[in-house]
């Protein structure tokens, strides 16, 4: 089994929000998925819409507070350790998203956590075929951690 050390960073006042051990689970279940086997470190900071807006005008251009942003590590020098990067999370808008898609609050942040945890890795949704890829990334590892198939009633919204 992998192992994932993960710095939470809670920097907003939302309720429900998933434990440790289950951010954990869900970046593992990634990792398991993809046969890695290295040791992983990552920070996931939970924010609230204001930091989640700032992030996203500052790094994507964009003015509205997205689900999930995705920060790779990238490395100067060799490190003993691999530090994936940083996944900025916004509760408000992935309990927002939960409440219109009809979907169970835990099952969205571990569709959020899985999404990221992808990206860090260097999945992509640019071009169709990537999407495509990386969907059924998704769909397979919350299918494995027991959550329904993400896309199956609404495949556009889910995107950020």
């Amino acid at each position: 089994m992998n192992h994932v050390t993960i710095d939470v960073q809670i920097a907003c006042n939302a309720a429900e929000l998933p434990s440790e051990a289950s951010f954990e689970a869900w970046v593992e279940a990634v990792l398991h998925h993809l046969n890695s086997t290295t040791e992983t470190e990552l920070t996931l900071r939970i924010v609230d819409p204001e930091e989640g807006l700032a992030l996203n005008q500052q790094y994507r251009n964009k003015a509205y507070a997205t689900n999930v942003l995705s920060f790779p590590f990238e490395s100067p020098i060799p490190l003993p350790i691999n530090l994936l990067g940083d996944l900025v999370i916004c509760a408000d808008v992935v309990a927002q998203e939960a409440r219109e898609q009809n979907k169970p609050l835990i099952a969205h942040w571990a569709h959020m956590v899985v999404h990221g945890t992808l990206h860090l890795l260097g999945y992509d949704h640019i071009e169709d075929d990537e999407a495509e890829h990386m969907e059924q990334l998704e769909r397979d590892i919350l299918k494995a951690l027991g959550y329904a198939d993400p896309y199956a009633d609404d495949h556009a919204d889910n995107q950020h």
